[in-house]
């Protein structure tokens, strides 16, 4: 077997190479950049093209409308999973966790440690806790991701930042646009946008409506969507922007599985999720308002107001959860550039506060006194909790030009955490009040790095950056309900180097980053019962990574265009230093992430209509236990699509298209449960079985007027 430190000098070998063939052809390509109204990074792109020439420290990765296209527009997986860097494991539409370089791995159930805003309305709740699975990626125009700790506007978390913008009209053109889709597992999906353009105004509203009986028992899912997005100009200077967007959803949960009904009967949901007929009822909202001012060629400022709301009942085998949550926050930040002896100084300073208001019960789940097949039946009050949340995060970045070649970015975050409780439950000796003030330990994180083109298309970059975790809600909960208050953030430094650029006449574009990112006050879910866990510090992780992407138009003219990409991440996260009940699993794999991950494609479009791609992923193993003493088993995935469209009238345009998933039909684990332990006779429930092969097709019809 090939070892970690061979294939990394292999890679730079291979880049190396690369970058002298470029010299010698002395190309004159501009360096191209991502798109900076968002994120407002100064950044190297492999994806986008641009016309200025800019420097950097850190890099983001976009995902465009056209590759959110490349698959059924129903999982986010396939298409965060095409990202290096990136893993997103789905055991269900409802059930997912994201990782990026590792972080968040060692959360059981949904995302923590990664920052989500949907423009500039965060997504991330006041424990740090994210969710944007139930988006309609219809209604998504890009998302952007920073990997890391370097993201200091956006909280400087250890993971990085998802960040996704809704559709926007680009002209004056408005359209109606209807799509159906059906496919394996009774998936039907409607949606209808309407998009209203002028000079000054742009409306886009857009409803989706998904329903699937799922490949597992108890798997079926609903869910509505609607969203509405606005931009209005008033004068040169001045834009104001409305998003909103409302979900509801109900899925029933199948749950993970033991390791004989994996391989023998993976659409069996686990007996006592089955028998609950266990599910999650959830509507949430959104709102944002922004108000972008320039007041002249040099400065820049960005303000927005939102809230938030999310109402959820989830009965499970061991209880019934209700919550409520409410948010409210405000956002404000200036974009500047000034000269500064004699060179460009660019800089970005703002704020951002946010607030959350968390309540929630736990009821007892009575269903084993009712029938089989009644399914959960709330019982009495076990607890019952009032969470005040808010955080503020003050940032300063800049970018200065030290030559025409290089460039020094430096950043500062601060952040200031607190959390408020008042336990609502009757009190007893056995159940003393848990209310209580609790706060965090103000968090400064500095950034970092320096920049350097040898040639106008190929960029260098180095950077050294802090970035911390904030505790999740679950993770301070004790067994009893009770608020471990003595637990500490998880903090690391990221020091990284990377390349991107382009060549061949801006026909290769490629990218490579290394990295090492080093973590203390490691948190770890120790479980006590039956899906149920507490969090503990325990030790140090170190994340050593490589991720390299490359993308090449094999052809491009205007009767047809054929390209291809490949992005490849190895992941060498180990336990620096963890003991846990005595047991020493230093050295040891991290849980829960594969040792590397390979992605390839083809796209292609022709001027008759037919257009289409096919993608290969192949997922390498991942320990599922701590002692490393069970692997998962490696599994490669194949998809195509395929499409054709054509005008009916001058302004009618039809597209049909049909898709097939995992062709060759490989059973894997689609989500793994980490550490999970049997009670009484019943064996470890690890696994969350992949869809087999599957099928979707549908038709598109969009008409300009």
């Amino acid at each position: 077997m090939i070892s970690f430190k061979t294939r990394i000098l292999f890679t730079f070998h291979l880049l190396s190479s690369i970058v002298c063939y470029s010299q010698s052809k002395n190309s004159e390509k501009t360096i191209t950049e991502g798109n900076t109204s968002e994120l407002n990074e100064v950044v190297i792109s492999v994806r986008n093209n641009a016309k200025k020439n800019k420097q950097i420290a850190s890099t983001i990765d976009t995902i465009s409308s056209k590759e959110l296209e490349r698959a059924n527009n129903t999982n986010f997986a396939p298409v965060l999973n095409r990202i290096p860097g990136i893993f997103m494991q789905s055991g269900s539409l409802n059930t997912n966790r994201i990782t990026i370089r590792g972080i968040g791995a060692r959360n059981l159930y949904g995302t923590a440690k990664i920052r989500a805003y949907y423009k500039d309305i965060p997504l991330t709740n006041g424990s740090g806790e994210t969710n944007i699975e139930d988006f309609e990626l219809a209604s998504i125009g890009a998302i952007y991701i920073i990997k890391g700790t370097s993201a200091l506007k956006y909280g400087a978390g250890l993971g990085g930042v998802i960040q996704i913008k809704p559709h926007e009209s680009n002209g004056n053109q408005s359209s109606i646009f209807n799509q159906l889709t059906i496919g394996s597992f009774g998936l039907s999906k409607g949606i209808f946008k309407v998009n209203y353009s002028t000079k000054k105004n742009n409306i886009q509203t857009i409803y989706s409506d998904t329903h699937s009986n799922g490949y597992r028992e108890n798997n079926e899912y609903n869910r509505q969507t609607f969203t509405v997005s606005t931009n209005h100009y008033f004068g040169k200077n001045d834009e104001l922007s409305l998003l909103s967007s409302f979900v509801d959803l109900k899925a029933f949960i199948p749950s993970s599985i033991n390791q004989n009904d994996y391989k023998n009967n993976p659409k069996k949901a686990a007996f006592t999720w089955k028998q609950a007929k266990g599910y999650e009822d959830v509507i949430r909202g959104l709102l944002g308002l922004s108000w972008k001012h320039q007041y002249n060629n040099n400065l820049i400022q960005t303000t927005s107001v939102f809230s938030s709301f999310k109402e959820a009942y989830e009965p499970r085998p061991f209880d019934i959860l209700k919550e409520k949550t409410h948010a409210i926050g405000i956002r404000t930040k200036l974009l500047g550039n000034l000269k500064l002896w004699n060179s460009n100084l660019d800089y970005t300073l703002g704020g951002e506060f946010f607030k959350d208001t968390y309540q929630y019960q736990n009821y007892q789940n009575l269903y084993q006194d009712y029938p089989s097949g009644t399914g959960s039946v709330q019982g009495n009050e076990l607890s019952n909790f009032k969470e005040k949340r808010n955080y503020y995060n003050l940032f300063l970045e800049s970018n200065y030009q030290l030559s025409l070649k290089t460039t020094l970015s430096v950043g500062l975050n601060l952040n200031k955490t607190a959390y408020n409780l008042k336990d609502n439950f009757a009190f007893s000796s056995s159940n003393p009040d848990q209310s209580g003030n609790f706060k965090f330990k103000n968090i400064l994180s500095p950034k970092f790095g320096i920049s350097y083109n040898p040639l106008k298309n190929i960029r260098l970059y180095t950077s050294i950056n802090h970035g911390f975790s904030p505790i999740t809600l679950a993770e301070t909960l004790l067994p009893d309900g009770q608020i471990n208050n003595n637990l500490k953030p998880e903090t690391g430094w990221n020091y990284e180097i990377g390349t991107r650029g382009e060549m061949l006449s801006n026909r290769l574009q490629f990218g490579l980053a290394l990295y090492s990112l080093n973590i203390k006050n490691l948190l770890v879910a120790k479980r006590t019962a039956q899906d149920q866990y507490i969090g503990v510090n325990a030790g140090k992780t170190q994340h050593n990574g490589l991720e390299l992407t490359l993308n090449y138009y094999w052809l491009k003219n205007k009767k047809l265009s054929i390209s291809s990409f490949t992005n490849y991440t190895l992941n060498h996260f180990t336990f620096k230093k963890f003991i846990d009940d005595n047991k020493d699993y230093s050295e040891n794999d991290l849980t829960g992430v594969p040792s590397d991950v390979f992605n390839t494609g083809v796209d292609f479009n022709s001027n008759i209509g037919i257009h289409g791609n096919l993608n290969y992923q192949y997922v390498g193993s991942m320990p599922i236990t701590d002692s490393n003493s069970l692997y998962s088993d490696s599994y490669r995935l194949t998809n195509l699509k395929l499409g054709y469209t054509i005008s009916l009238f001058k302004k009618l345009d039809l597209d049909t298209f049909i898709g097939i998933n995992n062709i060759f039909n490989k059973a894997y684990a689609s989500q793994i449960l980490i550490n999970a332990s049997g009670f009484g006779n019943s064996a470890p429930r690890y696994y969350y079985p992949g869809n087999p092969l599957n099928y979707y097709t549908g038709i598109n019809l969009k008409y300009l007027f």
